[in-house]
């Protein structure tokens, strides 16, 4: 590829980068967060190229699925970008701990190994263990970094066909927050027109050199990915890597990262922003300037007593609250959809035709560049709604996928045609106003009580004002059969240092809260440790495995 040219392809943009932006590149921070290994952009297309020969010798063809279970780390950049080179497709899955017990994540990676047919699986020495410990048939496709590195790249390898930009790049697995994962094919045109429309909102100059991103996000989930990783390496921006469990164990590192490397960007999830809340005192942020970065916050509901706590705690710090800004986005449409693109900070309304003390929702952002937002009507999909109606969210735009990897039903399902044009069916529900989108929940989630619909959240962050949660303490909310009464509502808990004793006054209050807000009684009240709550990598409650867990009697009570 010229230099001088317009990347077509992730491939052509790694190339050019490297080219363009030399002095840039990325810093990889050890598992404590204290050490980190910077390379320049070409050092990775280098190492990359090397690890496209090193696929090669491990039997990886053109066109190949690939997946990698390994923690941020350089070995996974330069695997990952090996396999585009080669021209084989790449999926990242969670490593260890990350869902669940030693047994489950075998299991799970099986199951992926299947559903993909994939040729290799990239991960680290005790996945491989755990794999053949427990039998499970993944561990005769899996290679470990040192194992890949020990053969020989072939001599006169004959080079992939150039990708296009209409070929499928890479793959994203969804959360599966609302039922089972999925594999949403991303091609290299959706993603860089994705990339180019959040450049565009945050208004970055590519290879302007005055562009800092922090991250601890997990490089499998897509604002990791897309939104971290695969944006710096477009746009030539220097990037700082921090592993996710350095974020959870001490979330004082990111915001000090940010400060000493002068960040200018860092998104993440809203459970991020409470925890720092919940975790860290005075004497933690005491010498951190953060004046100027600008924070995104999505991949879950945002709630807004979270944004005022962040926004509030962290001001003395230099963060204004403009600089908090909403977002929205799905792996489905690559990665971002809407955004505080008018750069107004976080703002709320009220949800229509709901009663004033259910709480307000928050303005996620106007429809970033090149991409439409309609709500259609739930009952009459394809007919849209006008302002202040709630209804589903539909997408349009060149950054919608290319369908579910081998499951045509689920891809028309999802991707309808109305007057000729394609649309995403995202599944969430919510309604636009002065043409910006607000979200008030996912269809699938939605509860049907005494003939009142009632999103899950309302209810979990009702129980979470009472625990002090939304950190790692979560709340998952559901209904369940009642007989003749109908759908009863059940609510379970997360708390950690909490006496027994003390419980039944909790589940007094959060009945009563509930009661009086929602007028809605609950039918039980379930206490349980922390982490007990199944949830996705991205930190989202599964509200259909933890009611499952309920019914089995497997939720493990305190009290």
């Amino acid at each position: 590829m010229n230099p001088h040219d317009t990347p077509c392809t992730l491939i052509d943009a790694l190339s050019l980068t490297a080219a363009k932006a030399p002095s840039t590149g990325i810093t990889v921070f050890d598992r404590r967060g204290q050490n980190g290994e910077r390379r320049s952009y070409s050092q990775l297309l280098a190492s990359a190229q090397h690890a496209a020969g090193l696929l090669a010798a491990a039997g990886i063809a053109p066109g190949d699925r690939v997946l990698f279970c390994l923690n941020t780390s350089w070995d996974l950049l330069e695997a990952y970008f090996g396999a585009l080179l080669r021209g084989a497709c790449p999926v990242l899955i969670a490593p260890s701990g990350a869902l669940g017990g030693a047994a489950t994540h075998a299991q799970k990676l099986s199951t992926f190994v299947e559903l993909l047919g994939a040729r290799r699986l990239i991960c680290d020495e005790t996945t491989r263990k755990e794999l053949a410990d427990f039998g499970a048939s993944a561990a005769h496709v899996a290679l470990t970094p040192p194992e890949l590195r020990a053969l020989n790249a072939p001599a006169g390898l004959t080079p992939p066909p150039e990708a296009a930009p209409g070929d499928i790049a890479f793959m994203q697995l969804t959360s599966g927050s609302t039922g089972r994962q999925r594999a949403v094919q991303i091609r290299h045109s959706n993603v860089l027109a994705n990339i180019h429309a959040l450049a565009a909102f945050t208004h970055s100059v590519p290879f302007s050199g005055n562009q800092r991103i922090v991250s601890w996000l997990p490089l499998n989930h897509d604002m990791g990915l897309v939104g971290c990783l695969l944006f710096s390496i477009v746009n030539g921006f220097e990037l700082f890597l921090l592993r996710p469990d350095s974020f959870l164990a001490r979330p004082r590192l990111w915001l000090q990262t940010i400060s000493a490397g002068r960040g200018t960007l860092t998104p993440a999830p809203n459970f991020a922003y409470q925890l720092c809340c919940d975790r860290l005192t005075d004497q933690d942020l005491a010498g951190l300037d953060l004046s100027g970065c600008r924070a995104l916050t999505g991949a879950e509901m945002v709630q807004p007593q979270t944004c005022r706590a962040f926004s509030e705690k962290m001001s003395a710090y230099g963060m204004r609250p403009e600089m908090l800004m909403p977002s929205y986005g799905m792996a489905e449409t690559t990665l971002g959809i809407t955004a505080d693109v008018r750069g107004r900070g976080v703002r709320t309304l009220p949800i229509p035709g709901a009663d004033k003390s259910a709480g307000d929702v928050v303005c996620v952002g106007a429809p970033v560049e090149h991409t439409e937002v309609r709500i259609s009507s739930p009952s009459e999909p394809g007919r849209f709604l006008p302002e202040q109606q709630i209804g589903e969210v539909w997408v349009n735009g060149p950054s919608v996928f290319a369908g579910y990897y081998n499951d045509p039903e689920a891809s028309a399902d999802a991707l309808p045609t109305v007057a000729g044009r394609v649309w995403l069916r995202t599944g969430d529900l919510g309604f636009m106003h002065d043409d910006e989108l607000y979200i008030t929940g996912r269809i699938k989630d939605l509860l049907i009580i005494h003939g009142h619909n009632l999103m899950p959240h309302e209810l979990e962050w009702l129980a979470e004002g009472v625990t002090g949660g939304g950190g790692t303490e979560r709340c998952g909310a559901f209904s369940v059969p009642g007989g003749a009464q109908g759908e009863q509502a059940v609510v379970v808990v997360e708390v950690a240092g909490t006496k027994a004793a003390a419980l039944p006054a909790l589940a007094h209050e959060i009945r009563t809260r509930v009661g009086k807000v929602l007028g809605l009684p609950l039918s039980d009240v379930v206490f349980v440790k922390r982490g007990q709550i199944p949830k996705t990598t991205s930190g989202k409650v599964q509200r259909r495995q933890l009611r499952q867990r309920f019914l089995e009697g497997k939720l493990e009570r305190l009290g």
